[in-house]
């Protein structure tokens, strides 16, 4: 069984002359539990494909299934209840009329929960808020704390896939660190299965045991965290990200 599985996804913009093929032939698995990294230089198609999973790049070709169940053109509750996704940018991600309460409460009494108050209570507890950031709004968060309020939201609905695209990014240094960390637990917490996409490498060796790595549309690698550690890929362009990242590049022997 696999959660996640793409096989043969093209995901494109625009029709004819103006069609851009954003993703092309990609295909991969990710196991129950595991916590699986796209990386890639900017607009290598790593967002698309969590874009077309959750719905939002409406063209695709392809086969991709959710717990082995086919994901077809429309996505029933029991897809958004399964699947979650934390976006980039907390602030844009959440509407600046409501309190993390009224976040919080409309995506449980949408997914049917009753005794609503208890449950706000233990989800600010599982991402490090207390009860007196319930009735705050947006505007009144750092970035960190908004994007905790992102993380609660995604959890609500009581998913076992959360897809992360660049979850902190746009963070502060100083706070990135403690939004891994609160992601890492409670991906042990909630035996969570995780699909990152980062442009950081350092971001992905510390979440993750699988890497694809994509190139103007294309996966040219899937390789295991310890091999790009040991700075052993398969594809030249798997070496020339891991370089740059290091920030130098080496000789030719």
């Amino acid at each position: 069984m696999s959660a996640l599985s793409f096989q043969g996804l093209n995901v494109w913009f625009g029709e004819g002359r103006d069609r851009v093929d954003a993703v092309k032939d990609a295909s991969f698995e990710v196991a129950p539990g595991e916590s699986f990294g796209l990386v890639g230089e900017s607009g290598s198609g790593k967002s698309t494909i969590m874009r077309a999973l959750t719905g939002l790049a409406p063209h695709w070709s392809g086969h991709m299934s959710v717990n082995d169940r086919p994901v077809g053109r429309r996505r029933d509750r029991t897809f958004y209840k399964t699947v979650q996704m934390v976006f980039q940018d907390p602030y844009a991600s959440l509407h600046p009329r409501l309190s993390v309460d009224q976040v919080l409460s409309e995506v449980l009494w949408l997914h049917g929960f009753g005794d609503i108050e208890p449950r706000i209570e233990r989800l600010l507890d599982d991402v490090g808020l207390g009860p007196s950031f319930r009735f705050r709004y947006p505007h009144q968060l750092s970035g960190g704390q908004r994007q905790r309020v992102a993380i609660a939201r995604a959890l609500a609905p009581e998913p076992s896939i959360l897809l992360l695209d660049e979850p902190t990014s746009a963070l502060d240094v100083s706070v990135q660190a403690e939004i891994l960390n609160l992601l890492a637990d409670l991906r042990t917490e909630h035996n969570l299965t995780f699909l990152m996409v980062s442009h950081d490498l350092a971001v992905v060796a510390h979440m993750c045991e699988r890497i694809a790595v994509m190139q103007a549309g294309e996966i040219v690698e899937v390789l295991g965290v310890e091999e790009m550690r040991a700075m052993k890929p398969q594809h030249p362009y798997t070496l020339s990200l891991l370089e740059a990242s290091l920030g130098y590049r080496r000789e030719s022997a």
